[in-house]
């Protein structure tokens, strides 16, 4: 869906990190879309130093995964304060808080991209931002799980 909205929008670049030979399917996109001049397919990143520096250039981060709850690399890039387009499912939806530009296909995801402004972009970065560091920190998520402890507790002791 990612590749076919840039393959056709060939004024904003995209650069797509992934595991292209991995499999048959990885294989095939590669050669797919390897030709268009604004698509590039980059191999697996495993230096965090290099992976950030990708990451905090980003004009804009795309989030493709459609199932498996909160997703880490969308959390990840919440704190970076870009904005985010998120393909539309329940999970993606929670752990924005709605506060993403969510798309179901290749065209709504090249119609958000051509619409969105710099000045738009910059407010969703920010409101993304600050969903992150209220809900996606150490501390946080550290109170959640003893806040949850400590109510099991206080639940098997009244019974």
């Amino acid at each position: 869906m990612i590749l076919e909205a840039f393959a056709s929008k060939t004024s904003m670049p995209l650069v797509f990190v992934g595991n292209w030979n991995n499999s048959n399917f990885g294989i095939e996109l590669r050669q797919r879309y390897a030709a268009k001049l604004n698509i590039h397919l980059i191999d697996p990143i495993y230096d965090i130093g290099v992976l950030r520096t990708l990451r905090q250039n980003a004009f804009i981060y795309i989030h493709g995964h459609s199932a498996g709850g909160t997703n880490p690399s969308l959390v990840e890039m919440m704190h970076f304060g870009l904005p985010i387009l998120s393909y539309d499912c329940v999970f993606n939806r929670f752990t924005t808080e709605d506060s993403a530009i969510f798309f179901k296909d290749a065209d709504s995801l090249r119609i958000n991209l051509e619409k969105i402004k710099p000045d738009e972009a910059a407010n969703i970065g920010s409101d993304i931002r600050r969903i992150a560091l209220k809900r996606y920190t150490w501390a946080a998520i550290g109170k959640a799980y003893f806040d949850l402890l400590l109510g099991i507790e206080d639940y098997n002791n009244k019974y």
